[in-house]
């Protein structure tokens, strides 16, 4: 089962549920917070209170693909998570040594230590849903799109549903000096995740989910990319347990887990260009790029 909100005809927001059927129930709720909420109080799980209201209600009468989706959850924080694959400790090696092949950094030493590397991503403010533009960064030459399974978590870490997430990175930032990492990360529109929240417990296990993404210009494919979540190197509660270590976690809070999906390192995106993330079980990220002053040209 899904959780999913959308804009309907009075450009209100409606919270529903989306059944292994695609049929869409409307809930009772503003919000999945409210959700997740009324299930810590009544010790149950958020699928118990779903299916304890549809079981009464009748499926709207539109298709899931004709809504007007929102953004699935408005969560006060997304985190994020570095270098938990193998392929992300290659590119990130690639851009802090000018264009070196094979070389090793202080990267190989996040890859293989014990702690984890997570940072702060975005605020609800600053995150974006499916069909929502992202935004390319005005003093940036090399930004690319990073595919990511998001882990939408209670206050105490635990993973309540799966979400599609796009943490957008500017390699050439990031790259300069690794202290630049938030202006590397953060930006208006640099963050888009949904389409839907799989609940966690119709999944089996997370880590068979595949991440397609698609990259397109002028509607013609310029990239696609796949990978496994079983290819990341930590696990999903590995990470988790460090972001609520002597952290206050707030209900609803996202964690993208790291990308293994890299584009070509000549590659960078441009206004205009359209990307696709799917998760199959999940759905499709769709969003259109959009430059905020001129347009993003690929590095030399």
């Amino acid at each position: 089962m899904k959780v999913i909100r959308y804009q309907n005809e009075n450009k209100a927001s409606v919270l529903a549920a989306v059944t292994e059927q695609n049929e869409v129930y409307n809930l009772p709720f503003q919000s999945f917070l409210e959700i997740i909420e009324l299930a810590k109080q009544q010790s149950k799980k958020p699928i118990d209170i779903i299916n304890a209201e549809i079981i009464y209600l009748e499926p709207v009468g539109e298709k899931l693909e004709n809504l007007t989706l929102l953004v699935p959850i408005e969560a006060k924080e997304v985190w994020a998570c570095g270098v938990t694959y193998e392929k992300s400790r290659d590119a990130r090696n690639y851009e802090a040594t000018g264009g070196k092949l094979d070389a090793q950094t202080f990267y190989d030493k996040v890859y293989d230590a014990d702690r984890p590397e997570i940072f702060f991503k975005s605020t609800n403010e600053r995150t974006i849903g499916t069909d929502q533009p992202v935004y390319v960064r005005s003093d940036s030459n090399w930004q690319i799109p990073e595919p990511e399974l998001g882990l939408v978590l209670d206050e105490n870490g635990d993973i309540i549903g799966y979400t599609i997430g796009n943490d957008m990175s500017c390699r050439d930032i990031e790259g300069e000096n690794p202290l630049y990492l938030p202006q590397a990360k953060i930006w208006r529109n640099s963050c888009a995740i949904g389409p839907a929240i799989r609940l966690a417990e119709t999944v089996e296990d997370p880590y068979e989910f595949q991440i397609i993404c698609r990259i397109f210009r002028n509607e013609e494919k310029v990239f696609e990319g796949t990978a496994l979540v079983g290819q990341l190197k930590r696990k999903l509660k590995e990470l988790t347990s460090y972001l609520v270590k002597d952290n206050v976690v707030f209900p609803g809070t996202v964690l993208l887990t790291g990308t293994c999906i890299v584009p070509p390192n000549d590659f960078t995106l441009q206004d205009g260009d359209r990307i696709e993330i799917e998760i199959p079980g999940i759905g499709t990220l769709n969003n259109p790029v959009k430059s905020q002053v001129g347009k993003a040209v690929a590095p030399n």
